[in-house]
C-alpha cells in the first residue's frame, strides 16, 4: 500500500533531518523490520507533537510528558505495536484508544486507509486536533469519549491499539475486532506485558505475550 502523503506546513523549530533518520535506524536495530512502518516513522515529525522546550528531546528513544499525567510513547514501542498489528497486511480501518498528543495516530495514518482515535481527556483531544491540523492528514477521525467502549457503530476494525495499560483488555474492544484482526495492548499494573490478541472466530481469540513495557494506566470515563 502506497503511503498517504503528509505535508508539514509548520515547523515549530528547525530540527535536523538526520535526527529522525537516526531514530528510525535505532528502531530497526531493536528488531522492527516492517519497511512500511519504518517509513511512516521517518515521515512523521515527532517534534511537532511536543512543547517547543522539549523539541531537542523529540528523537531520543523514550516516552516524554505531554501534560495531564500522560506521555507520548517511546518511538520503538510505537513502531513495534504497529508492526504487530499490521503483520505485513494492508489495513482498511484501525482504532486507537488513547489519542494523547496525536503522534501515534499520525503514524497510523500512513499504514491504514482510515484511523479512528479516541481520547478521554478533553484537553488532550483538543491538543491532538491542534497538532494534527498543520499536517493536513485527511484519513484520521478524532473522537472525544471513553475509549474502553470503543466505537461500536464504526466497528469492526482490522486492528486496535491501546496506548494505556489495563489489568485486562475491555471485552467491548475484543468484540469490535474483525475476525482475522489483531489487537495490541499493554496489560498489567506495576509489571506490564505487551500482548497481541488475534481474533480467530466469532467466539475465539488467541493471546500472545510479546515483551515487557511501561505505559500509563488505562482509565474509563471522561474528564
Amino acid at each position: 500500500m502506497a503511503p498517504i502523503p503528509v505535508v508539514a506546513s509548520v515547523e515549530r523549530e528547525p530540527v535536523p533531518e538526520g535526527l529522525r533518520k537516526a531514530m528510525v535506524q535505532r528502531i530497526a536495530q531493536l528488531g522492527v523490520k516492517d519497511r512500511i512502518v519504518l517509513d511512516a516513522m521517518l515521515s512523521i515529525p515527532r517534534h511537532a507533537f511536543l512543547e517547543p522546550g522539549m523539541v531537542g528531546q523529540a528523537y531520543i528513544d523514550a516516552s516524554l510528558p505531554i501534560g495531564h499525567h500522560q506521555t507520548i510513547s517511546q518511538p520503538y514501542i510505537v513502531a513495534r505495536m504497529i508492526e504487530l498489528m499490521r503483520a505485513g497486511k494492508d489495513l482498511d480501518r484501525v482504532l486507537e484508544v488513547g489519542t494523547g498528543c496525536g503522534y501515534q495516530a499520525a503514524v497510523l495514518s500512513l499504514v491504514s486507509k482510515e484511523v479512528f482515535s479516541i481520547e478521554r481527556i478533553r484537553a488532550l483531544h483538543d491538543l491532538a486536533k491542534s497538532n494534527l491540523r498543520p499536517l493536513r492528514i485527511a484519513n484520521i477521525r478524532l473522537h472525544y469519549g471513553d475509549g474502553c467502549g470503543g466505537l461500536k457503530l464504526i466497528a469492526p476494525f482490522d486492528g486496535i491499539i491501546l496506548a494505556a495499560a489495563g489489568i485486562e483488555i475491555p471485552e467491548e474492544l475484543l468484540q469490535q475486532l474483525k475476525i482475522g484482526g489483531r489487537l495490541v495492548a499493554p496489560v498489567g499494573g506495576k509489571r506490564q506485558i505487551l500482548q497481541l490478541i488475534e481474533r480467530i472466530s466469532q467466539t475465539e481469540w488467541r493471546s500472545t505475550e510479546i515483551e515487557q513495557c511501561h505505559f500509563v494506566p488505562l482509565r474509563s470515563g471522561v474528564t
